[in-house]
């Protein structure tokens, strides 16, 4: 692992070049064979980070603490009752304390705006742990994911299938331009992604060799998939349009049948999770008394299909983040 990225942030994909993120994922890879193999790798004994959680999580904060303390890193956990972030003390402010204190940042928020603003002030790396525009280090997971089950990114058909304007679908679409994929989006017409970030990815996608395709048309687009990949229909923040995103994505669940359309016996499931498969949960029991859905984005059906790797994708957060932060800090 001889070139670093130190000193860098990792607001959006965009940030890296498509070398970058090759190193990023093959460092991963071999993180995730050292502790398969039960070598230490504490590389940063001493370091301190801050987590900064507007939005809560399960799979990012654990992901970054136990990564962290794979590095010997100590994490420091600040949720939305334990910072005054935006209210009593200004991001610029809160960034300048920060950055005297910890020798690395990540955010997961709202507004994109707050990671690039900590960024620019903390004078440390930065690492975007989720905004409303941009999921990075969820992708780097992903393209880890899926080069263990196929073998390589260039060339892989992905699908995104759902909400084509959320910060998964927009991170994958900047990535898999980069990337060499060949990306389609298959969403309703008004949950198309902005247009600034399709017009990027079709640059980025001309310098790679990949492709990327926004549609409607779901069976067509589905066609020869490698992968197919959902997300929930109604993010963090937006749970007042449940009524309305049913209405509009009823049409776009993955079920069984959409896995058949692909051609493809051997095509692959992907989310990035909590995923409502059931009415396990209060929220999937709730969707299920008020709209008669008992599954929605996925079918627990696929969910736990053969075609499913997505627990495989939730444990390389883990991998990925610790990539990202080795290399940068």
């Amino acid at each position: 692992m001889a070139q670093s990225l130190k000193g860098r942030s990792l607001l959006t994909l965009d940030d890296y070049s498509p070398s970058e993120i090759r190193l990023l994922i093959d460092t991963a890879r071999e993180y995730k064979r050292l502790k398969y193999a039960g070598i230490s790798h504490k590389i940063h004994d001493g370091k301190n980070i801050a987590l900064l959680f507007e939005k809560t999580s399960t799979r990012t904060r654990c992901a970054f603490t136990v990564a962290a303390n794979d590095l010997g890193i100590a994490p420091e956990y600040l949720g939305k009752n334990d910072i005054q972030l935006g209210s009593k003390e200004s991001v610029e402010d809160t960034a300048r304390v920060l950055g005297r204190m910890f020798d690395g940042i990540q955010f997961r928020g709202f507004a994109h705006q707050t990671v690039e603003d900590l960024a620019k002030y903390s004078g440390v790396p930065v690492w975007n742990g989720l905004t409303d525009r941009f999921h990075p280090t969820q992708i780097l997971a992903d393209f880890m994911t899926i080069e263990e089950h196929l073998g390589r990114l260039k060339g892989v058909k992905l699908v995104f299938v759902g909400d084509g304007r959320n910060n998964v679908a927009n991170s994958l679409l900047i990535g898999a331009a980069k990337m060499g994929l060949d990306f389609r989006i298959a969403a309703p017409h008004n949950l198309f992604p902005e247009q600034s970030i399709v017009d990027r990815g079709h640059e980025l996608a001309h310098e790679s060799g990949g492709r990327i395709t926004i549609t409607d048309n779901l069976y067509e687009a589905v066609r020869e998939a490698d992968v197919i990949y959902t997300d929930v229909w109604v993010s963090m923040g937006e749970e007042d349009k449940y009524a309305e995103r049913i209405e509009q994505l009823r049409g776009f669940q993955v079920n069984m049948d959409l896995i058949r359309a692909t051609g493809n016996n051997e095509v692959k499931f992907m989310h990035c999770l909590p995923a409502f498969h059931d009415t396990m949960t209060s929220t999937g029991h709730k969707i299920f008394e008020q709209y008669g859905l008992p599954e929605m984005e996925v079918t627990d059906e696929v969910f736990r299909s053969k075609h499913s790797i997505v627990f495989d994708e939730a444990e390389n957060r883990v991998h990925t983040i610790k990539a990202v932060m080795a290399l940068t800090l």
